[in-house]
């Protein structure tokens, strides 16, 4: 009988701490995925979305040298092109389009409102977008005035809607890249919208280490839209 109780209490022991094992497994599994939780929810925290964008093009030689560089980063930009090179650069826009750009209008010939072109630079728009249209095969909906000119009746007779910026490094003026970079770099903040030119080389390499810096910082590249509908 005693043999037997004692077997009993042996077998008791036993399966407490068997409990007292799995309990502490378990346990152990609900930290590590409650940390991983915390972390990943941290990481998405963390990650502030900005715009780089470029006017003026596509150019032959720069912009294909940009395109490559942000696919070889897996990033998407936003591109305002003319109606004149859009013509001489179809190629170079169906690129932009396959690859995931976004693509935008910056009138025909680079033109500036004024209170004395208001029909010109409507028509300008016009053509731009039946020139970018002819080539992607898509609507165009967003603008980029050259000098950041515009009148907001042009939303609702063409539905388009225009895009400014919140940093301005004035790379058309600086053959210095790595000055562009840190002027961007310095002037950097969440929902974010970067003017440069892919008409310049040293914009494009600018481009590139400023993309490279930002995203060092935490930042995520997005085309304007995704900006716009914050």
């Amino acid at each position: 009988m005693k043999r037997w109780l004692l077997g009993m209490a042996a077998l008791d022991l036993a399966l407490l701490i068997g409990c007292i094992a799995v309990l502490l497994w378990k346990t152990g599994i609900a930290r590590t995925v409650s940390s991983g939780s915390a972390e990943a929810s941290w990481q998405q925290e963390e990650q502030k979305k900005i715009a780089i964008t470029f006017d003026d093009g596509p150019h032959p030689t720069y912009t294909e040298e940009l395109l490559d560089g942000l696919k070889e980063r897996g990033v998407h930009a936003t591109f305002f092109v003319t109606g004149e090179h859009a013509e001489l650069h179809p190629d170079v826009i169906r690129r932009m389009q396959e690859e995931g750009h976004l693509i935008g209008n910056h009138t025909y010939s680079h033109i500036q409102l004024r209170s004395s072109n208001r029909e010109q630079f409507q028509e300008e728009l016009i053509k731009t977008n039946e020139v970018i249209k002819s080539i992607t095969g898509e609507e165009v909906i967003y603008v980029r005035p050259p000098y950041g000119s515009w009148d907001k009746t042009f939303e609702k007779e063409l539905n388009m809607f225009p895009v400014l910026w919140t940093i301005d490094p004035t790379d058309w003026s600086c053959l210095s890249a790595d000055a562009v970079t840190k002027r961007v770099v310095k002037k950097a903040k969440e929902n974010g919208i970067i003017l440069l030119h892919d008409y310049y080389e040293t914009s494009v390499e600018a481009a590139l280490a400023i993309i490279d810096e930002l995203t060092k910082e935490g930042y995520t590249f997005v085309t304007v839209d995704e900006i716009l509908m914050e």
